[in-house]
């Protein structure tokens, strides 16, 4: 290949997102559907933050991680869906090559944080359900500090190595990407260098940001549940599994939906399955989070009542 050619292939200037192309007469409906999405994402988690600052009552440990998630998951929105309606407004699909990069960067890293998180929160309540009397000694203010820094500074190590590699590829002329944001595979299938150190680290990261903690969420549950089998009283039994439900059901659907994106073939047949599932665990989790913990949870409809 001359060098003024592969000069040219290395320095591509803009991608094309397809993302919901194929629908040409939903984009005003998907325009709406997506704008409600995001103003309920956001205003979902800007009043769950308010509710926890305010309230002392939900100075607690698992308050504080869901606080958290509140911040991540309106990051998380921020980073897709405004470049998305933009596209469904203006018809204008374009992405620069480093927005492209740095959307990426910054889902992976949200992606990751989000897994720690919900690991984290399920050792909180592994700790309330079958450690009750030692729970306010052993989740201290310095332990929820360090364990919530440890998710942050883990999905930006994880996030920026992936980028690294990433950013380092070469691209070709084939510059339109088959989804609705820059994730790994579809940016990936641009590229007309040799993909496999680059997809066997990701591989590797990926095994140790999403599957070590959704194998220690299925053992913390384990743990729990054997311990709320062992409560004599239907009554005690039912307080403690609604200590933790609203945790599970988030990450039941966080879940359920980024393995089945993963774990399905990549073939032209499945890609609107995989970008349906995306929109699940990128778009409609974030939303309906709030809603999960308002709706289940008595201490936080009491603060909301009392606002």
């Amino acid at each position: 290949m001359p060098a003024t050619e592969k000069q040219n292939q290395t320095y591509i200037t803009e991608f094309i997102l397809l993302g919901f192309g194929d629908f040409p007469d939903l984009q005003v409906p998907l325009f709406l559907l997506f704008l409600v999405i995001y103003m309920v994402t956001m205003t979902g988690n800007i009043l769950v933050l308010m509710l926890v600052v305010a309230n002392q009552h939900l100075h607690t440990p698992m308050y504080f991680f869901l606080s958290n998630l509140s911040c991540l998951e309106m990051c998380y929105s921020s980073t897709i869906l405004p470049k998305l309606l933009a596209g469904f407004l203006t018809g204008d699909r374009s992405i620069s090559y480093s927005s492209c990069i740095m959307q990426f960067f910054v889902f992976a890293f949200l992606v990751g944080v989000e897994c720690y998180l919900l690991a984290v929160m399920s050792y909180d309540r592994y700790l309330a359900v079958c450690k009750p009397l030692r729970y306010v000694t052993l989740m201290n203010r310095e332990l929820c500090v360090a364990l919530a820094a440890g998710g942050w500074v883990s999905g930006l190590m994880v996030s920026f190595v992936i980028t690294l590699l990433m950013s380092q590829m070469v691209y070709c002329d084939h510059r339109e990407i088959d989804h609705f944001f820059c994730d790994f595979a579809p940016v990936i299938k641009c590229s007309c260098s040799d993909t496999f150190l680059t997809e066997t680290v990701t591989s590797l990261m990926s095994a140790t940001c999403v599957m070590l903690p959704f194998l220690f969420i299925v053992a913390s549950y384990i743990l729990i549940i054997s311990s709320i089998l062992r409560i004599p009283s239907e009554t005690g039994r039912q307080k403690a599994f609604s200590t933790c439900s609203s945790h599970l059901i988030m990450v039941t659907i966080f879940y359920t939906t980024l393995i089945l994106v993963y774990m399905l073939p990549k073939t032209y047949n499945l890609t609107a399955f995989n970008k349906l599932f995306s929109v699940f665990y990128t778009v409609v989790t974030p939303m309906v989070n709030p809603l999960i913990y308002t709706l289940r949870n008595k201490e936080v409809r009491g603060a909301l009542r009392k606002e």
